[in-house]
């Protein structure tokens, strides 16, 4: 398969080496996807990692010029409409995620089935997540995923705190406390190497594929 990374910082070059490692072909890793010829892009998935100012401006090129594309950037919720409509338009499959992190998604299907379970027995449900001080967004995008989950399975929206510490790659604690108890569910990722091999598994995922998908919906059956 060949690749374009678009966002060559920390995570485009761990895309790089996981994409080297499973088999694929870098082609091109931009700072400005919208420079790649699109005869070259139209074989090409798009990965892109870059900020959510940058994603903003770029995405329709991306739906337009790309074979398939596989969005990690985070903060763009607000105008998701307007993204998956772009890329339905153009025919362009896209899978997207705040946390591609296999483990991350795995919580994800755990706290659906928890907060269903705890539903109408008093728990009161708390989200903590802490990044390196980089990180742009706050909360991440993983707690604000988190968030919602909880928020439909269980039918109580918790609060986040935000902690900006360090080079801390991830961690998210999942807090559901009662009377009686109380439940943590967490998820610390030792390195950024688990969200890079993720995105070049859902990069392979959209051979075939159509449409806009999330990856949790794609691996958690």
């Amino acid at each position: 398969m060949k690749i374009i990374i678009s966002g060559y910082g920390k995570m485009g070059h761990m895309v790089e080496n996981a994409l080297i490692a499973r088999g694929h072909e870098l082609v091109i890793a931009s700072e400005d996807i919208t420079a790649v010829e699109p005869s070259v892009a139209r074989e090409c998935v798009c990965i892109d990692f870059t900020t959510p100012d940058a994603f903003r401006a770029n995405y329709r090129f991306i739906a337009e010029n790309f074979k398939a594309a596989v969005i990690g950037t985070t903060g763009w919720d607000d105008i998701l409409g307007e993204v998956a409509a772009a890329f339905y338009a153009a025919g362009t499959p896209m899978i997207y995620s705040s946390n591609f992190s296999i483990g991350v998604n795995a919580v994800f299907a755990a706290l659906e089935k928890v907060g269903a379970v705890l539903k109408g027995h008093g728990y009161v449900p708390h989200i903590e997540e802490t990044h390196h001080v980089h990180k742009k967004d706050a909360p991440s995008g993983t707690a604000r995923t988190m968030a919602s989950i909880v928020e439909d399975s269980l039918g109580i929206r918790p609060d986040i705190t935000s902690l900006r510490i360090g080079e801390v790659p991830g961690t998210h604690v999942v807090k559901l406390k009662s009377e009686v108890d109380k439940i943590k569910i967490s998820h610390e990722a030792f390195s950024r190497e688990g969200f890079a091999e993720g995105a070049v598994v859902a990069a392979e995922m959209t051979e075939g594929l159509k449409g806009v998908h999330t990856f949790k919906e794609l691996i958690i059956k």
